[in-house]
C-alpha cells in the first residue's frame, strides 16, 4: 500500500500467526451514515484509507457493523490499494440479522459474506461475535457455531478463531471450552471497571491472544458522554470520574490518556481496540499512546477506591 505509515510496536498475537500493534483500530462507525440508497457515503473511503494505512497493524470490523457497510468500505480500499505488508483485517461472524440463527451453517454464510465484501479469501482471525441468540451449549454442540469456526480453521480459510462479547460469565464459558485462539473483551477492563482481569489472566494461561476493547467505556472516559458501556452513569460514578480527572490533571495527564494507558500498560493485553470515526482520531491516538504517564499517577488513582461501574455481569 503506497503512502502507508510505518507500523509501530509490532508484537505477535500469542500463537495466532499475526502481528498486532499496541492499538487496533475499530470500525463500527465506518460506513455510517449511509447515502439515501443505503450505500456507504463517499467520505467513508477517506477514513478507510487512513485506517488501513495508519501506524497500527490491525483493523477490526464485523459482519454486522453498519449493516455490512464497514466491510464494504474496507473492501473498496483493499481492492484499490491492496493490504500493506504486515497489516491485517480482522472480522467477526454474526447471527443472521433476520432470524437470529447462529449455527454452523450461519457461521459459514457470515464468513462468505464478509470475505466477499472485503475481497479476501483468507482471514487471520475470525471472532464469534455477540453470540446472544444461542446458548453456549448450543454454540459448542455438534452443528453449532463453534463447529463452523473450527471447520474454517481446519480448511485454512481462517488462521485463528476468537470469541468477542461482553458478559463475563458467558465469556468465561467460551474461554474454558478450549476451542478458541483469541479473546476480545470490552468495557470490562478500564479505569472504571476491572472485572475482566481474571478472564484475561485465564485466557493468557491458555495461550490465547487478548484484545481489550473500549478503553474509554464508550466515551465516558474520553469526555464525550455521561454514559458508560451504553448505560446511563449514576451520580456516584460521575463523581468518581471527576475525582479521577482532577487526579490526572494534578499529574500533568489528561484523563483520556490515562484511560488508554491503563489498557496499554497491561502486559497480558496484546492490543487495545479503539473505535475511530474520523481520520484525525488516528493521529490523536498515536499522540496519546506516546505520551509519558508518571507511575505515581496509578498509585494516586488506586487511592480513589473502587469505581462504581454500571456493569453487573
Amino acid at each position: 500500500m503506497s503512502g502507508a505509515t510505518p507500523l509501530v510496536g509490532e508484537r505477535p498475537l500469542a500463537d495466532c500467526g499475526i502481528q498486532v500493534s499496541p492499538i487496533t483500530l475499530g470500525t463500527s462507525f465506518l460506513g455510517n451514515p449511509p447515502t439515501p440508497d443505503g450505500a456507504p457515503a463517499p467520505a467513508a473511503d477517506e477514513l478507510a484509507s487512513a485506517l488501513l494505512g495508519g501506524p497500527y497493524a490491525a483493523v477490526d470490523t464485523s459482519n454486522n457493523y453498519a449493516q455490512g457497510r464497514s466491510e464494504t468500505v474496507l473492501g473498496r480500499e483493499l481492492r484499490a490499494n491492496g493490504l500493506g505488508r504486515g497489516r491485517s483485517v480482522i472480522t467477526k461472524v454474526d447471527a443472521d440479522p433476520e432470524t437470529g440463527a447462529l449455527d454452523r451453517d450461519r457461521v459459514w454464510r457470515s464468513f462468505e459474506e464478509s470475505t466477499a465484501r472485503l475481497g479476501l479469501s483468507r482471514l487471520p482471525v475470525l471472532h464469534l461475535h455477540d453470540p446472544y441468540t444461542v446458548t453456549a451449549d448450543e454454540a459448542l454442540a455438534p452443528g453449532g457455531a463453534v463447529q463452523g469456526l473450527r471447520e474454517l480453521r481446519e480448511q485454512g480459510l481462517v488462521a485463528a478463531i476468537g470469541i468477542a462479547a461482553g458478559p463475563l460469565s458467558l465469556m468465561t464459558r467460551y474461554v474454558r471450552s478450549g476451542a478458541f485462539d483469541a479473546l476480545l473483551t470490552h468495557n470490562r477492563y478500564t479505569l472504571v471497571d476491572r472485572s475482566a482481569e481474571p478472564l484475561i489472566a485465564e485466557a493468557t494461561e491458555r495461550g490465547m491472544g487478548v484484545f481489550n476493547a473500549a478503553p474509554f467505556g464508550g466515551g465516558l472516559l474520553a469526555g464525550r458522554t455521561t454514559r458508560y458501556a451504553y448505560r446511563d452513569s449514576p451520580p456516584d460514578l460521575l463523581a468518581w470520574i471527576e475525582r479521577a480527572r482532577l487526579t490526572c490533571q494534578a499529574h500533568g495527564v489528561d484523563l483520556p490518556v490515562a484511560a488508554l494507558h491503563f489498557s496499554l500498560r497491561n502486559p497480558l493485553v496484546h492490543s487495545t481496540v479503539v473505535g475511530v470515526n474520523a481520520s484525525r482520531r488516528i493521529a490523536d491516538l498515536e499522540r496519546m499512546r506516546t505520551t509519558s504517564v508518571p507511575e505515581a499517577l496509578w498509585t494516586a488513582l488506586a487511592e480513589l477506591g473502587t469505581p462504581p461501574s454500571t456493569i453487573d455481569d
